[in-house]
């Protein structure tokens, strides 16, 4: 299993990028839930070709986005049924925007996920779990006085990807797919905030030690104060 927080693209070319295109559409509205698409108009708003907008209609009805009857051809599946643990379908979910709603409902997500993780972290890490959380800390701690947020951000999904990574449970590991991409977009947008706010290191290294320490429960309790304490600093 890769230890990296980085998700390439599940596809390439230019159905991809027309599947993209289309997607972030939907998500800003241009096409609402039901509505049905006139292909052809699809075709000369995106600039494609007729078969790279059908390769892209099935990409997108794979994933939940699109739907085909013999009524209404093709139409935009409701909310419901949309696949937003899909890496390529949450990359364009962000990059379309998202509401605070959305860093609402990835919080609670979140909340459900993060300590479990690192109760089963404190019981199951390796030292190689404990090398990535401890090389993590070590870029959060160098960010201290750097005035470049970016560091900070880049350092703090190195950290949430290393504890579900060290879990070593399959499914927690790979919810770093959807939790660092969000985690990264929210700590973009504010940015501005982190140098008023109070550095995380602290509460971070408090997690990392009750995993070193094998302590379950001071595990789960601290990165829970983690995720409260990050959205009251950044609601």
């Amino acid at each position: 299993m890769s230890r990296s927080g980085r998700a390439s693209p599940a596809g390439h070319g230019a159905h991809h990028s027309a599947a993209g295109a289309l997607a972030q559409r939907i998500f800003r509205g241009r096409y609402g839930e039901g509505d049905s698409l006139v292909l052809p108009e699809v075709m000369a708003e995106l600039a494609v070709s007729r078969t790279v907008l059908r390769e892209a209609v099935k990409v997108l009805t794979t994933k939940g986005l699109l739907g085909s009857d013999t009524q209404r051809g093709t139409f935009v599946r409701p909310r419901a049924d949309w696949n937003l643990l899909d890496t390529d379908m949450l990359r364009w979910k962000l990059a379309a925007g998202v509401s605070s709603d959305f860093f609402a409902d990835v919080l609670e997500l979140r909340r459900s996920i993060e300590p479990a993780a690192a109760a089963l972290a404190a019981e199951r890490r390796t030292d190689e779990d404990l090398a990535a959380l401890d090389a993590a800390l070590s870029a959060m701690a160098a960010t201290e006085h750097d005035p470049d947020p970016v560091l900070l951000v880049r350092a703090d999904a190195s950290f949430h990807t290393a504890m579900l990574i060290a879990s070593n449970n399959r499914f927690y590991a790979q919810m770093h797919r959807v939790i660092v991409p969000v985690l990264v977009q929210r700590d973009r947008e504010v940015a501005a905030a982190y140098r008023a706010a109070e550095h995380p290191h602290a509460l971070h290294a408090a997690v990392v030690e009750a995993v070193r320490n094998r302590d379950v429960d001071g595990a789960y309790m601290a990165m829970l104060e983690l995720l409260d304490a990050s959205a009251r600093e950044h609601p």
